[in-house]
């Protein structure tokens, strides 16, 4: 049997708030950062987006980091601090995860051998190990928007193969003007707040955010931890930017994450989708889910509070679902009003106080990619080994 992996930290720096603890109560809150802004650097139209305002740059960006570097060193510090794990131990691994990292200096600076390096994701995942004081080698995951959970699963391979005691997996991304022109090209992005499942649905907003999780083998401290029980990938191989029109892949995703985790899909409590309110991703899901037999099983997005936040969603959709589970509260799908995805889900629209013990976490991407994993709430008296 192999050793569970459990959760020892867990970090969200977005502009709701710099822990996870602030950003869960304001999601009880109903608050969102998604908001209007006008025409400037990053679009020539007004968009819908959640982003850092300015100020936030001029009082958090590191000296010699850029602002994709800053942040992701914010969250990493505050996961750290949580759960006292020495950096410069060899059995304790960093796993970055990113779509884009520091793509935004093509767009202010001429191109020159020197950016080529900096611009890699390998040049700041450097970085951020050697500020910290890592001492194995940092992996990097950039594999679309299922970046973040293929982290996590990544992770929890390598711990229960032995690499490691504990493993800190950190993504993030910032909105620039490449990856929103990019998104507007597609004519993916709504001019409104999202409505993930919704029948009026228009396409997503985007957003930025840096989320932190620790992942370990030691056993933790406390009541109600959380274990990472299962985790799969898949790929549809359907277009380069257009998701299976079946559902099947991502359901054997679903199904092989719920095998590894050893339970049935009746001990799902909940399941937080990937939602990102775009027509053909919110219906590939919803026939995932039909196929799954989870159509009776509360479903979520946090797109409306957080847009999509790329390389961080995988992880900050994680960390707000261990902290439903661990507080028994399900979080509505802001935007929702009326269903309108191919097949009928149980679409969560107010929030939910039930008793919660598993949650089902899914993504899908760009290029067909597919990803999901398991998270337990584990009473501690229950924990074995």
């Amino acid at each position: 049997m192999s050793h569970p992996v459990f959760v020892v930290a867990d970090n969200i720096v977005s502009a709701l708030g710099f822990t996870s603890a602030e950003n869960f109560s304001q999601l009880l809150k109903g608050a969102s950062n998604v908001q209007q802004h006008a025409p400037g650097n990053r679009s020539p139209q007004a968009f819908y987006g959640s982003l850092f305002p300015e100020t936030f740059w001029e009082q958090h960006t590191i000296p010699s980091f850029t602002k994709f570097e800053s942040l992701l060193a914010i969250s990493i510090k505050d996961a750290l601090n949580q759960a006292n794990i020495n950096p410069a131990n060899s059995k304790t691994g960093l796993i970055i995860s990113s779509t884009k990292g520091n793509i935004s200096l093509l767009e202010d600076n001429e191109v020159s051998d020197t950016l080529k390096q900096e611009i890699g994701l390998s040049s700041s995942a450097k970085k951020i190990a050697a500020h910290f004081g890592f001492q194995s080698q940092p992996v990097i995951i950039s594999h679309a928007c299922i970046s973040g959970l293929v982290a996590l699963i990544t992770a929890k391979r390598m711990l229960q193969a032995g690499l490691f005691d504990h493993i800190v997996v950190a993504g993030a991304d910032i909105i620039t003007r490449f990856i929103l022109s990019g998104f507007q090209s597609f004519q993916a992005v709504a001019d409104e707040l999202c409505k993930p499942f919704d029948v009026n649905r228009k396409g997503i907003n985007l957003g930025e955010a840096a989320s932190t999780i620790i992942l370990s083998v030691n056993k933790p401290v406390g009541n109600d931890v959380i274990q990472l029980t299962g985790g799969a990938v898949s790929n549809d191989a359907n277009h380069i930017s257009g998701p299976s029109r079946t559902g099947h892949e991502l359901f054997i995703a679903v199904k092989q994450a719920i095998e590894e985790a050893g339970i049935s899909k009746e001990q799902i409590d909940f399941i937080s989708l990937h939602g990102t309110a775009t027509l053909y991703n919110d219906d590939m899901e919803s026939k995932a889910i039909r196929l799954a037999g989870l159509q009776s099983v509360p479903v979520n997005s946090l797109k409306g509070y957080y847009g999509h936040t790329l390389g961080a969603a995988g992880l900050v959709e994680s960390v707000i679902s261990m902290h439903s589970l661990q507080q028994n509260i399900i979080i509505p799908t802001k935007g929702f009003e009326t269903p309108g995805t191919a097949e009928i889900m149980n679409v969560c629209s107010t929030l939910q106080h039930t008793h919660l013990n598993c949650c089902l976490k899914t993504a899908s991407g760009f290029g067909g990619c597919n990803a999901a994993v398991v998270f337990e709430k584990v009473h501690k008296l229950e924990v074995q080994f």
